[in-house]
């Protein structure tokens, strides 16, 4: 686990960064051609859990994957760029912001897929959450990000308290 005397570059959202590539393959695609969601959201979960485990120096779940939106397909042949990065991290949580890419083999050219945050959480050996270091931002665009994602967890603790008090 991470020290407080830590070099604070190590928390930085860059340090986090993470950017995996895959290509559709024939069975990942549905009978239209197009990559099944399920197979994109498994690559973003695993992709959000190694930038999460950068920061969290460790073991980390997904408490939950949000804001997931599916904006182009993503078809047969085409390679898929998955880049995350650390947005906000609490006390053992972090928000990792993901960016898919849809990309053509033949030129490289890249047109955005599907983005998502997805929260993860720092475990122990036992698998109980564990503390986290803080973010640390180094540009406006890592306080920009870091002050959005601010607002998004309270709306995910408030979404989450109303669940719980209807369930019990």
């Amino acid at each position: 686990m991470a020290t407080d005397t830590a070099d604070p570059v190590s928390f930085s959202p860059r340090a986090s960064r993470v950017e995996t590539a895959q290509i559709v393959l024939p069975g990942l695609t549905n009978a239209h051609g197009t990559i099944f969601g399920g197979i994109l959201m498994q690559w973003i979960d695993i992709t959000a859990a190694i930038a999460a485990a950068r920061h969290a120096q460790g073991s980390v779940v997904t408490a939950s994957m949000d804001r997931l939106h599916f904006l182009r397909p993503v078809r047969l042949g085409e390679v898929v760029i998955v880049q995350a990065q650390v947005n906000f991290a609490a006390s053992t949580s972090m928000e990792v912001g993901v960016r898919v890419f849809a990309e053509d083999p033949r030129n490289r050219a890249r047109v955005q897929a599907t983005r998502a945050y997805v929260t993860m959480v720092a475990v122990d050996d036992n698998g109980r959450p564990r503390p986290v270091q803080p973010l640390v931002p180094e540009t406006d665009d890592d306080r920009r990000r870091l002050a959005e994602a601010a607002g998004r967890r309270a709306v995910r603790l408030a979404e989450r308290r109303a669940i719980e008090q209807r369930h019990g």
